[in-house]
């Protein structure tokens, strides 16, 4: 058994200011920019308890959103996901990009909000 849910919808910015980035988002949205920066290429947008993450992050690529597929185990949900006819575009050390039959990439994340284990779906191998 493994268990996963949808994490967050991610912002893909291509260049510029993330923070400027982050403030249009912020407010366009009603949303509060992390405080706490760990990290220069992602920045994080807060609403209310319950609310879908938004994350931004720097990209190389032409500006696009797509969804993090957050697992408690991101390999079991690769294979769950190729099973329904996904594929793998990339796998990296901490996510695995992946493409939709409707052609849309998504990623697998290990949990990054909380709320995981009691939000999360649980599927049987």
């Amino acid at each position: 058994m493994h268990k996963s849910r949808l994490g967050d919808l991610v912002i893909d910015c291509e260049g510029g200011d993330i923070d400027a980035h982050a403030a249009f988002w912020a407010a366009a949205l009603g949303r509060k920019v992390e405080e706490n920066l760990k990290n220069d290429r992602y920045r994080r947008l807060f609403g209310r308890d319950g609310d879908i993450g938004i994350l931004l992050q720097t990209v190389d690529h032409a500006p696009r959103v797509h969804l993090d597929i957050e697992s408690d185990d991101p390999d079991k949900e690769v294979a769950r996901l190729e099973k329904l006819g996904a594929t793998i575009v990339k796998k990296l050390d901490r996510w695995t990009v992946m493409l939709a039959t409707s052609g849309h990439r998504f990623c697998v994340v290990h949990p990054q909000s909380s709320g995981f284990e009691d939000k999360a779906t649980s599927w049987y191998d």
